[in-house]
């Protein structure tokens, strides 16, 4: 029993050397001894675990997405519309940005991969599926859309306003100077008045 724990808690901090290498230098300035020397690992234990970089950082994709997916949902549960629970998310968006951009950073090095690579390409797209379909069930399934938004899908209005929010949070990554931006996400709350 001792060694199962033993196992999953070096194979825990390896992946979580692994999340916080790649949010500080990025996926392409990462070795995986950079990461074994965070993790205080010997270089081959990253092999037995993971068996290559890109299977490493399949699963940090994956512990990110499980994660980053509760958090999308714990805002969106909050408030009784949906103009306070998109609200919500648009201030757990601005904390976020504020207070952990590494984890923009991971998202947007990791969707960058998955434009060339299949195997990150489908983690990501589920990834934006399943975010578009958390806006559509807590927000808009029952919303009182503008006249003029009522000709469209839900989902397309989900994704519409995810993309929003993600492209606006890659402004701010840009350019963290411009204090603005993240202020930039409150006009999507004109769509539920």
């Amino acid at each position: 029993m001792q060694n199962k724990v033993d196992m999953k808690s070096q194979s825990q901090k390896i992946l979580l050397a692994a999340y916080k290498c790649i949010s500080a230098k990025g996926y392409a300035n990462v070795s995986l001894r950079d990461i074994s020397i965070e993790a205080g690992v010997v270089l081959s234990q990253i092999s037995y675990y993971y068996g290559n970089k890109e299977g490493l950082f399949k699963e940090v994709i994956k512990m990110l997405v499980q994660k980053y997916l509760q958090e999308v949902e714990e805002c969106l549960q909050k408030g009784a519309t949906a103009k306070e629970k998109i609200s919500s998310l648009i201030n757990h968006f601005q904390e976020m940005l504020s207070k952990r951009p590494e984890v923009f950073r991971l998202l947007y090095d990791f969707t960058s991969l998955a434009i060339w690579s299949p195997s990150f390409g489908e983690l990501l797209r589920n990834l934006f599926k399943d975010l578009s379909s958390l806006i559509e069930k807590y927000v808009l399934r029952d919303a009182e859309l503008k006249e003029n938004l009522k000709a469209y899908a839900p989902n397309s209005l989900a994704r519409m306003l995810f993309g929003a929010m993600f492209g606006t949070a890659i402004q701010v990554i840009l350019d963290p100077e411009e204090k603005s931006l993240p202020a930039a996400l409150s006009p999507i709350l004109v769509m539920f008045e």
